[in-house]
């Protein structure tokens, strides 16, 4: 068996990997490490992971010498708008190479941005679906901007000219109106965007009954920094959030996740002050056509009711006549119906009286002795059964024309 040092033995593989490899490869990989150098060159570490994104497959070192360096960089970040940076996942053309001293590596020498951005839109795609899925999309479109918002919150970075720009709009704008504005800092680029504008969201929503809506704005900067804002967990909370957010942290042209969820997207820090100015303008305006209106038909209805007030106090005195006859005419045939009421009233008591005269008259005993009949007492008592009587009774029969004595025997 040939004994070989350990130089002549990574001697030998370099050779066969260089007689073997000679040639340029395209590799896809994801970048897990990325160390740019203060000579410009640029190392990266590559790694390709099982499905479940949890264990590694395989892992090489990669170098971008500087030269290429200078090339690559611009050139990925113009086409894709994003920076190289770890979890991103690349194509990237490489030859094999392999040192005595550090052993097996990569040179870059080319790499593809139509991948990393092919790769980017199916991430931000299938965000954009699970947050379909969840139910949570347009959530925060459904809540209603106040008419008159003027109790701001705002998530910004409080070195950023964005934040001076949105204050300096507020506070200049031309109408005069005021508003209160609250700054809740956070960062605006880097990684750790997500968890710091998250954590500005919590203590937002600890104040909501403070504030109307939510700015989020970061204002200048690369557009290559605006993908810390596709973010599932920041596009859920923004999602959920119980006040409207309004967005002002890319371009124009740029869509983030957080800008699909919002509820209002704009482009410019200035442009979300622009959005709240007008939208308080309009109300404004509302108000004051509503007042002018108001007052219009206030003064419409007094001139009406001062032409029919003249009508009325014209037609007074006929008025005043027509009714005076009708309650004269009322009174006099009230005073006939109780004068002819009483009237009918005595004639009936003076007939009931002439009845109980003539029957208290019939029932006079004068009169009834004349008819034939008599009276007999006996003891001074009326004799009205003869089995009243005893003998030696003393009677007294009265007569119409007198009375007789006598005695039972």
């Amino acid at each position: 068996m040939e004994t070989l040092s350990l130089l002549e033995l990574n001697g030998r593989v370099k050779s066969t990997i260089q007689f073997e490899m000679p040639d340029a490869y395209w590799v896809q990989a994801e970048i897990s490490s990325i160390s740019p150098s203060g000579q410009g060159h640029c190392y990266l570490e590559l790694v390709q992971k099982d499905a479940t994104g949890r264990s590694f497959l395989a892992k090489a070192k990669a170098n971008i010498w500087r030269g290429t360096w200078l090339k690559l960089k611009p050139y990925f970040e113009a086409q894709t708008g994003e920076t190289l940076k770890v979890g991103m996942k690349v194509l990237l053309q490489v030859t094999v190479t392999f040192h005595e001293v550090y052993g097996y590596s990569l040179v870059v020498q080319d790499i593809d941005p139509t991948y990393t951005m092919g790769d980017m839109a199916r991430r931000r795609k299938e965000i954009l679906e699970q947050l379909t899925k969840d139910g949570v999309i347009g959530l925060n479109k459904e809540l209603e901007i106040p008419d008159l918002p003027n109790r701001i919150a705002v998530i910004s970075s409080a070195t950023a000219a964005g934040w001076g720009d949105f204050r300096n709009q507020l506070d200049g704008n031309i109408y005069g109106f005021r508003f209160y504005v609250k700054l809740f800092p956070a960062l605006m680029q880097g990684d750790d965007v997500e968890r710091s504008v998250i954590s500005a969201l919590n203590a937002v929503a600890d104040r909501r009954d403070d504030f109307d809506l939510v700015v989020i704005i970061r204002g200048g900067g690369a557009v290559s920094e605006l993908s810390c804002f596709d973010s599932y967990n920041l596009a859920f909370n923004i999602a959920n959030f119980p006040l409207p957010v309004i967005t002002g942290i890319g371009h124009e042209r740029d869509d983030t996740v957080a800008d699909v969820v919002a509820h209002t997207k704009v482009k410019t820090p200035t442009a979300a002050a622009e959005f709240i100015i007008n939208r308080v303008f309009d109300t404004a305006t509302r108000l004051e056509d509503l007042t002018r209106r108001m007052g219009d038909a206030v003064q419409d209805r007094m001139n009406s009711e001062n032409v029919r007030i003249e009508r009325l106090s014209q037609k007074l005195p006929s008025l005043f006549a027509v009714l005076k006859a009708r309650r004269e005419q009322l009174l006099e045939t009230v005073w006939i119906r109780s004068v002819n009421g009483v009237r009918n009233l005595l004639t009936a008591q003076t007939h009931k009286l002439e009845i109980v005269d003539k029957t208290l008259s019939a029932a006079d005993p004068a009169v009834i002795l004349k008819r034939g009949y008599s009276l007999t007492r006996a003891g001074g008592r009326v004799v009205k059964c003869a089995s009243d009587l005893k003998r030696g009774d003393r009677l007294t029969t009265v007569f119409a024309d007198g009375s007789v004595e006598s005695e039972i025997v």
